[in-house]
């Protein structure tokens, strides 16, 4: 049995094959989630597993360098917004606005993975863009610069950045 690591079969095998730019949407109990997504149910109670469960693992298993969700979890709930913030301080992480709307009719359909909480906290949808380890690539034994974003993001890293909505 694998210790520390996600243990849910069908939830490893899913990260496991994100590459640079995959989606992967974490949904609260009522969304929409289109009929032929890789769909990956973890409600099962209300509550059960919450989506800050769910992005506090993903946290520690996968880079992400953008979190698109809808403004709304900044100006209507802002505990929630909070927690997200403290989640993902120092991941280097970028946040973007998105309406609800182009989350369930349009993001939703490009995810690779979708992951479903059994959170009934309102507007927790998060849209998270995998990315690579910002260190791990343009070494120096590579002699290759890496391009303005990456020096970004290991700048918000390394600088332990709060995200904030843009």
């Amino acid at each position: 049995m694998r210790t520390e690591r996600i243990l849910h079969p069908e939830l490893s095998k899913a990260l496991a094959t994100l590459g640079h730019g995959d989606i992967v949407l974490v949904t609260d109990a009522g969304f929409p989630i289109p009929a032929d997504a890789n769909r990956i149910d973890l409600g099962f109670y209300p509550g059960m597993l919450d989506v800050l469960d769910i992005l506090r693992v993903l946290r520690k298993e996968i880079f992400v360098e953008n979190i698109k969700f809808a403004p709304e979890v900044r100006d209507v709930n802002g505990e929630l917004y909070k927690s997200v913030q403290e989640i993902y301080t120092g991941h280097g992480a970028e946040f973007t606005a998105v309406s609800h709307e182009d989350l369930c009719n349009n993001i939703a359909q490009k995810a690779k993975v979708v992951i479903r909480s059994g959170s009934f906290n309102p507007w927790a949808n998060f849209a998270m863009t995998a990315s690579t380890d910002p260190f791990a690539w343009f070494s120096e034994e590579s002699k290759v610069n890496p391009l303005p974003a990456y020096i970004e993001r290991r700048n918000r890293i390394t600088n332990n950045t709060k995200p904030s909505l843009k």
